[in-house]
């Protein structure tokens, strides 16, 4: 089919005025000119006709065409036949001077690198004459003095406004007298599975690195042992990726193509054989901890005061001898057992070996789950209603939620 599919633009050949011959001029006949000459002049101005009404459509066509279609086409092809790599570098263009590294300094004085630790951070605002920087917790914890180095070298002093474990985010705050960009922020929810995104940091101390890849699965939920000690006991939802993520990248920045900030750098699986699987936090996810951290220095949650072990538990089985102890009845196999009681858990009357089974009407089966039900369904000062076992029989108690308190967070 044609650029114009009908009839006076499809090709066929024949017009009508054109596929005439043309009769010879001056042939008279007995009386005169014969009828056919006058047929004859006729159709020349039928013909001369035609071909000026052809070339007045033909040019308001063509300008129409060029005015209105050239330029979607051209736009078209622009878009579709640019090369991925050029749309790589001028999204790190964009958001490279946001893009900072953070070294953390376990001892106030003492900036030997055998006393520090390396991450990333990425500025995403800046007001008053100062700027914040969004990093990871673990990137921030501990550290009695923070710097913040800018993608021209300048080291700035960075203070902690506040962080949160549970999230792993933090929010630095740095003089903004020297920070040339602010990270625009994208839309996390939006991800495809596939697109192409890139990261940016401080790996192995190596500042101002970049690597690319694909959004591997936007929302990956992966467990997560916050005390560190190989117990899991909360899940993240996270963006994972096959761009090379390493010691040093966390806390930095993920972007997609248009230079947009969609998730922070967060950590990597490490193990022989694994290759190009890392994880990030959503920046949605992240701009709400922040936003909260930046009005607080906190997040505030419920807090119920109890150290568990899952009575189920893989990772950290528990001896038989130790399941006897609970007398628990035979169908009961899931649950948590309470190892230290505080807070309003204390004051409600739970005690050591208490097996927690239920909060309000919810089934509690792990430590896990009494994270998610508290941080999601509970409010700080609500009552709750808590069922457990203790030798052997199933009890209720009652207890008022307090602040979690910063020490345990």
């Amino acid at each position: 089919m044609g650029l114009f599919d009908d009839e006076y633009y499809g090709g066929s050949g024949k017009r009508r005025g054109f596929s005439e011959r043309s009769p010879r001029r001056g042939r008279r006949s007995s009386g005169g000119y014969e009828s056919n000459g006058r047929r004859s002049g006729g159709t020349r101005a039928v013909a001369f006709s035609a071909i000026l009404a052809s070339l007045l459509t033909a040019l308001l066509l063509s300008g129409l065409f060029a005015g209105f279609v050239l330029p979607r086409m051209n736009t078209t092809a622009i878009s579709a036949g640019s090369n991925p790599y050029d749309r790589i570098v001028q999204a790190a263009a964009a958001v490279r001077p946001a893009v900072v590294s953070i070294v953390s300094h376990r001892t106030a004085g003492d900036t030997s690198p055998d006393n520090a630790a390396l991450g990333s951070g990425v500025i995403f605002q800046k007001e008053g004459g100062k700027a914040y920087v969004i990093t990871n917790h673990h990137v921030v914890a501990g550290a009695e003095e923070l710097q913040a180095v800018l993608v021209d070298g300048t080291s700035l002093t960075a203070k902690l406004v506040g962080s949160d474990v549970i999230t792993d985010v933090a929010v630095l705050e740095i003089d903004s007298a020297k920070v040339a960009a602010v990270a625009q922020i994208g839309d996390s929810d939006t991800l495809d599975l596939g697109e192409t995104v890139i990261a940016l940091g401080n790996p192995l101390g190596l500042g101002d690195t970049l690597t690319s890849g694909i959004v591997s699965y936007p929302k990956r939920v992966m467990p997560v042992s916050l005390n560190e000690d190989g117990v899991y006991d909360w899940e993240q939802q996270v963006i994972q990726t096959d761009a090379a993520i390493n010691e040093g990248n966390s806390g930095g920045a993920l972007v997609d193509l248009d230079g947009r900030l969609i998730g922070i750098n967060t950590m990597k699986i490490a193990s022989t054989g694994v290759e190009g699987i890392g994880f990030a936090i959503p920046i949605n996810q992240v701009m709400n901890a922040a936003e909260e951290l930046l009005t607080t220095g906190k997040i505030t949650r419920p807090y119920l005061g109890v150290y568990s072990l899952d009575l189920n538990n893989p990772y950290s089985p528990m001896d038989e001898d130790q399941v006897e102890e609970l007398k628990l009845p035979s169908e009961v196999e899931k649950g948590v057992v309470v190892l230290e009681s505080l807070g309003p858990a204390k004051d409600a009357g739970i005690q050591l070996n208490d097996v927690i089974v239920g909060f309000d009407n919810q089934s509690i089966d792990s430590t896990l789950m009494l994270r998610k039900y508290l941080y999601g369904y509970k409010k700080i000062g609500e009552k709750m209603k808590i069922s457990y076992y203790r030798d052997g029989k199933k009890q209720t108690a009652t207890v008022t939620l307090s602040e979690r308190p910063e020490a345990t967070q």
